[in-house]
């Protein structure tokens, strides 16, 4: 008598549809966006997707307030202080601002190649991503590195104080950001590749790059508002 297994089917990892449409599972495998009965599937990445979503709204939602009232904060200080002394704009920042921008195009391209299941681009278009991330956290280092050499600290003035202040905090959760582009680029390595786990790796593959997108604009707004406002 045969016998039929069923269960997880086995999924690829270059430029073949991890099943049903390329990246999704659910379908026949043959990148038509049919799904031959697997509703079940598909409808599970969609909820799954939609739970990371929201969450990664809520959880940027509170950054954002955050940084709103520190935005505040630094207009009415800079507003009403007769100690305010702008700092130079070290230049190395400059460079910083071109990472993270690229860092954004990176982290886009690397979620497509993986709705394209195109899993090993996707892993080094990841890991790009992370590293531009990296240099940026150091080039900011340097840039706190160089100010406290022409004696620019914390409480040198208001200016260099809410300088320190927000770059720092803008490090702390793009270290957050870091933290889960490795957490992606393991999670490929480490777990089986079975439609429930794609699912959930496109999910928060989605998540993740919204919140790296976030850190994004969120540095171009303070490097704006550091050196070019007022």
């Amino acid at each position: 008598m045969a016998t039929t297994v069923t269960g997880a089917k086995p999924l690829t990892k270059k430029g073949k549809s991890l099943g049903g449409r390329p990246g999704f599972p659910g379908g026949n495998g043959d990148g038509s966006g049919k799904r031959n009965g697997n509703e079940g599937h598909f409808s599970q990445f969609e909820s799954s997707a939609d739970r990371y979503r929201i969450g990664m709204w809520i959880a940027l939602a509170a950054i954002l307030m955050m940084f709103t009232a520190l935005t505040s904060a630094y207009i009415v200080r800079a507003a009403s202080s007769t100690d305010w002394r702008p700092i130079a704009m070290p230049q190395i920042l400059l460079l910083s601002t071109a990472l993270i921008i690229t860092s954004s195009g990176t982290i886009e391209v690397a979620r497509r190649k993986l709705k394209a299941a195109l899993e090993d681009s996707y892993n080094r278009w990841l890991f790009l991503t992370a590293a531009l991330g990296v240099a940026f956290v150091v080039s900011q280092l340097l840039a706190w590195r160089k100010l406290v050499r022409q004696g620019v600290y914390v409480a040198s003035n208001p200016h260099s104080s809410f300088f320190y202040l927000l770059t720092a905090t803008h490090g702390v959760h793009l270290l957050g950001g870091l933290i889960a582009l490795i957490y992606l680029l393991l999670r490929t390595r480490l777990t089986e590749r079975h439609d429930q786990a794609l699912a959930k790796q496109h999910a928060v593959t989605d998540a993740v790059t919204l919140y790296w997108h976030f850190m994004d604009g969120l540095w171009i707004y303070l490097f704006l508002l550091l050196f070019f406002w007022r």
